[in-house]
């Protein structure tokens, strides 16, 4: 019933223009932001990590935090929106992990679109980094003394460095919730169409991006509540993401003094991630689920996105 109100609600706020984007004559539907200065909408943000082997679920960890999503700027060709980062709930005994993953509480990631909602760029990319690099600066010295105990937690910071390390390496990497709510946007598509193709993803393990093999389609059309359903499943290359992963734990491991792993023996990766938007008219995401699954050897490791409107 919320949801059924909040959709009369925003039907009643959008122009024409945005209605438009459904077109029943030909079953289509074009994603593109029909948004205004100062327009802001908040989202809360669930992720959801756990294993799954021989049909038992382990190693739950759970997420949520909120964001607020405003247009601060607007031209004719572009968007530039900010992303401000609050109230990070964490489900985790573990206190380092509950710190680290709230260094991101109150940032602010400003991006740029195109005039139809298509994502470009972070625009305040240099700040967030030397946000981030204070922060971590400030959890290290916290925890000065777990981390001469366990050297993998100074890896794990590293990791976390390395992700904000440049423009392109927080585009590619640090802002996945940014990625999944912008997958869809500058584009038209028609009902009943699978539209494949094949695409550059990043590999957040170092080195050469891998090929990724996608397919597209436009599940649903609800011209009543003038929104709509697309669905994405993407694949990335098995044999390109087995020997990036071979050749990153093969460092790992070298720098703790373990002994090396064999090729022959490592099992082959396999990553796949679907993901489903449900947008209005006006380009805003109403809701938005991504799932990727990591598999090898009957073991799965399972992370989940959901974005929902508040």
């Amino acid at each position: 019933m919320k949801r059924v109100l909040f959709l009369a609600f925003v039907y009643s706020l959008f122009s024409y223009s945005a209605l438009a984007q459904i077109n029943m004559n030909d079953s289509s539907a074009q994603v593109i932001g029909y948004w205004d200065m100062n327009e802001k909408q908040s989202y809360t943000i669930t992720e959801e990590k756990y294993k799954i082997r021989d049909a038992d679920t382990t190693n739950r960890e759970f997420i949520k935090y909120s964001v607020d999503v405003t247009i601060v700027d607007s031209t004719a060709n572009s968007y530039d929106i900010e992303w401000l980062y609050k109230d990070f709930d964490i489900d985790t005994e573990d206190e380092f992990s509950k710190k680290l993953i709230s260094i991101s509480e109150n940032m602010v990631i400003k991006i740029r679109t195109d005039e139809m909602g298509s994502l470009q760029h972070v625009l305040n990319w240099k700040e967030v980094q030397k946000y981030i690099s204070k922060s971590l600066k400030l959890l290290k010295k916290e925890f000065k003394k777990q981390i001469k105990d366990a050297p993998n937690m100074d890896q794990i910071f590293r990791q976390v460095a390395n992700m904000y390390a440049t423009k392109e390496a927080i585009e590619a990497g640090a802002i996945k919730e940014i990625l999944q709510f912008y997958t869809f946007h500058g584009a038209r598509y028609e009902l009943g169409e699978e539209y494949k193709g094949d695409m550059k993803t990043a590999n957040l393990l170092g080195g050469e991006p891998f090929d990724t093999h996608m397919s597209v389609s436009l599940d649903e059309l609800n011209p009543e509540d003038n929104n709509y359903i697309i669905r994405m499943k993407s694949s990335v290359d098995s044999q390109q993401l087995t020997d990036a992963t071979f050749n990153y734990l093969t460092q790992m491991t070298a720098s703790l003094n373990v002994s090396n792993l064999k090729r022959e023996d490592f099992p082959n990766l396999s990553n796949d991630t679907w993901t489903a938007s449900r947008i209005h008219g006006s380009g805003w995401v109403i809701y938005t689920i991504e799932t990727k699954e990591v598999f090898a050897e009957g073991r799965t490791n399972v992370e989940e996105r959901i974005i929902e409107i508040q």
